[in-house]
């Protein structure tokens, strides 16, 4: 009907803890995204929340889904990070290496975005990483060629894209050289960490599929990641 809907959904992927399975919908994000015109929007942080509102309202044929997070999330510093306005462009670099050269690409999403950063600055030392956060899908493809060489240039084939759901579509933004840490089945009802921990959803897991991407060992007992001989 082409309806400026807007859908606020919660319980939004697998890190809803002890509600068990049925409460972590691993699938349905994946599932929304696949909904011809319908916008996917899952905001990072408060400042991306502002943003995806500000975005959805002024749409005029579209509807659009919000899907928020029930965990407890940080607010990023946006002094410190880039500002959250490139939410309306449905990817941007939040943070990036060293003169805008990165070797690796890291992607998030919803509450994974902290995770990715997370991991970023435990191998800020090793790597030079760019972190991309991505609410939307379907805005970043609607974007200029130009704007998406920009943020996932061709170059960097080293990628790793971190989402607690399905791991289906995002092949298209970490390539065939890419890593991919989701969701290849339902979740399990337990506390949080105890999720993250059995699923791989931790920045140590990250850095450690960065370095292997890298072609290089990843020196567990210093902090922070380094290069380590062979």
């Amino acid at each position: 009907m082409e309806l400026p809907t807007i859908f606020v959904l919660t319980h939004d992927a697998m890190g809803d803890g002890e509600d068990g399975p049925t409460h972590q919908p691993v699938e349905q994000l994946v599932s929304l995204r696949a909904i011809p015109g319908l916008v996917v929007l899952r905001p990072g942080d408060s400042n991306e929340v502002v943003e995806a509102y500000r975005y959805v309202l002024q749409l005029r044929h579209q509807p659009a889904v919000i899907a928020l997070s029930r965990q407890a999330l940080p607010t990023f510093d946006r002094g410190k990070y880039a500002p959250a306005v490139g939410v309306a462009r449905g990817a941007y670099v939040m943070a990036d290496a060293p003169g805008g050269s990165p070797e690796i690409i890291l992607i998030g999403s919803g509450s994974e975005v902290a995770l990715v950063v997370e991991g970023m600055n435990m191998a800020s030392q090793g790597i030079r990483s760019r972190v991309v956060s991505m609410p939307s899908w379907d805005i970043f493809e609607h974007q200029p060629q130009s704007y998406r060489e920009d943020v996932l240039p061709a170059n960097v084939k080293a990628r790793i894209a971190v989402e607690q759901g399905s791991v289906l579509g995002w092949e298209r933004y970490v390539g065939a050289e890419g890593r991919v840490i989701g969701m290849k089945t339902f979740g399990a009802s337990a506390p949080l960490k105890e999720l993250q921990h059995k699923f791989g959803f931790e920045p140590e897991r990250i850095v450690a599929a960065a370095m292997e991407l890298l072609g290089r060992k990843y020196d567990t007992g210093r902090q922070g990641a380094r290069s380590v001989a062979s």
